[in-house]
């Protein structure tokens, strides 16, 4: 794939990677083993390793239901060769690893990943700090080409709503004067970073985006240039998705009715057909979300939760629309067709082993999300984002007008003001949109982390209630877990009487199951 262009790194990939493994160091349960006629201590089996995170994995919301064993098995690989484990020889730094009975250990410290820096570039900062200030106060006015103009007319003739009829009535007796087309760009560009940080909750974006990586051009043809289902028109057809490539995905997304059956078809033509546009949209340079945006998206999986669905809808909707035309089209029409096949109750199977949602995501998942660096987390990450992309194309691709009108009231109220006051330099302050209270950057750190804290809480209680583990394996386990997470540990057992106190009343000597009283024999003579 081409380089990545600047921006932001990995950065919440390498959070999730420190996460599950110290989970994984803290949980997987140890125990004793033979292999060639030798014990070993505090190990496990590779296949022991797979059930317990595989489990983990599918009930993490970062990563969801769709995780795959083989896709368990390609992380506890990257365990191996990052020395999270180590066979019980000590090896490691391979990805020699499989679904197996072959025993592994986990070292005496893991390594943590650190994390990339966050800090964005220098003349990105300053550039924007003079656009703000631009945006503020009103510049002086100039032409602008035929393409701008055209732009700034398709902004101002979009409908609004709720008109109030007296504000009508004064814009007809005041003359309007021009915006230029710069200023409505910084207005479209400054309103989605207010509406994305209000709808993530965040105190800043600077570590998933830079005001740079937004491209209000993009924005305003995403959300203008649209066929009657919502779909991008590209007016350059050089960008778009190949024709041989539209109608292979228009025949499997209305199987069999789309289906020319004039044009001769044998036993598993559907298959061919599929492997087709397989094989076009893997080869593409990049991802469909680009690299350029890799972090944004990453972050948005936080949201993916049932309980927080409608808020991630929203930002999915927000972060769709920064991409160029030509991927947002390209992903719409990818969404529709693998939604289409997955519910298709007539489509054959297309894999032998693998159903045909699972087939979706497996395939697609690399060539919609994936991190021009190498991240161990890649694959886990896009599975869980495609999957819920599939499951709510209909939405998330839906053009958010609220946006639209955020722009127009903001450009009206400019113009209204300086044909008020044509003398004076005019400072239009954006509008904020506040959902909640707004918290402090040391509050929205401690909530950040109190979900995966009461995780490893949890994991915390179910060592100390397991009734299968030992006293001694159960010593080892909190032993371990006091190293790994001291806090949590100090927060449930205070004192060392309290700890003391889940081991007492714990009978040193068994009693025996059975008394068996010595039998009296008498003499048989008289």
């Amino acid at each position: 794939m081409a380089s990545r262009p600047a921006g932001p790194g990995p950065y919440r990939a390498t959070e999730l990677w420190n996460e599950i493994t110290k989970y994984f160091r803290a949980g997987m349960p140890l125990r004793k083993h033979r292999q060639h006629f030798k014990k070993h201590g505090s190990c496990f089996t590779a296949s022991e390793a797979v059930d317990w995170l595989h489990e983990v994995l599918r009930n993490n919301s970062n990563f969801g239901p769709d995780v795959t064993r083989q896709q368990t098995v390609q992380l506890l690989r990257k365990f191996l060769k990052n020395h999270v484990i180590e066979d019980v020889k000590g090896r490691w730094g391979s990805e020699n690893l499989e679904d197996s009975g072959a025993l592994y250990r986990f070292p005496s410290t893991s390594p943590v990943k650190p994390l990339p820096s966050l800090c964005p570039p220098k003349e990105n900062l300053e550039n924007f700090s003079r656009d703000k200030e631009r945006l503020f106060k009103l510049p002086h006015l100039s032409r602008r080409t035929l393409k701008k103009h055209e732009l700034l007319r398709s902004l101002e003739n979009l409908e609004k709503t709720k008109p109030d009829i007296i504000e009508e009535n004064k814009e007809d007796t005041l003359p309007k004067k021009e915006i230029s087309q710069e200023y409505v760009e910084e207005t479209w560009r400054n309103i989605i970073l207010i509406h994305l940080q209000t709808i993530l909750g965040l105190p800043s974006l600077e570590e998933v985006l830079q005001p740079t990586q937004i491209v209000p051009e993009y924005v305003i043809y995403n959300m203008t240039n649209t066929s009657r289902h919502g779909v991008v028109i590209l007016q350059n057809k050089s960008d778009d998705l190949p024709h041989w490539v539209l109608s292979a995905m228009k025949c499997l997304a209305y199987w069999p009715r789309n289906n020319d059956m004039s044009q001769p078809t044998y036993s598993g033509f559907e298959r061919d057909v599929f492997r087709t546009v397989a094989d076009y949209f893997l080869n593409l340079p990049e991802p469909l979300l680009t690299f350029e945006y890799y972090e944004l998206f990453v972050n948005i999986l936080d949201l993916l939760q049932p309980h927080l669905e409608r808020i991630a809808v929203e930002a999915l909707q927000i972060c769709c629309l920064l991409l160029p035309p030509p991927n947002r089209r390209k992903i719409q029409l990818l969404m529709r067709m693998i939604s289409r096949i997955s519910e298709n109750v007539d489509m054959p199977r297309l894999h032998d082993a693998m159903g045909t949602r699972s087939l979706m995501i497996q395939t697609f998942s690399r060539c919609v999300l994936c991190c021009a660096e190498e991240v161990d987390l890649d694959e886990l990450l896009s599975t869980r984002l495609v999957s819920f992309l599939m499951d709510h194309q209909q939405e998330i691709f839906k053009v958010p007008t609220y946006l639209q009108v955020a722009v127009q009231d903001h450009i009206e109220h400019v113009k209204m003001a300086q044909c008020k006051y044509p003398k004076e330099e005019i400072c239009a302050i954006l509008p904020t949109y506040s959902y909640c209270r707004q918290i402090t950057p040391e509050e929205f750190e401690e909530q950040r982390v109190s979900t995966s804290q009461a995780a490893v809480a949890e994991l915390l209680e179910n060592i100390i209630k397991d009734k299968n583990l030992s006293v001694k394996d159960k010593k080892k386990k909190l032993k371990q877990f006091q190293k790994e997470y001291p806090l949590i540990y100090q927060n449930r057992f205070p004192t060392t009487e309290t700890e003391a106190m889940l081991f007492e009343n714990k009978p040193t000597i068994k009693q025996p199951m059975l008394s068996l009283r010595k039998p009296r024999f008498r003499s048989l003579r008289y």
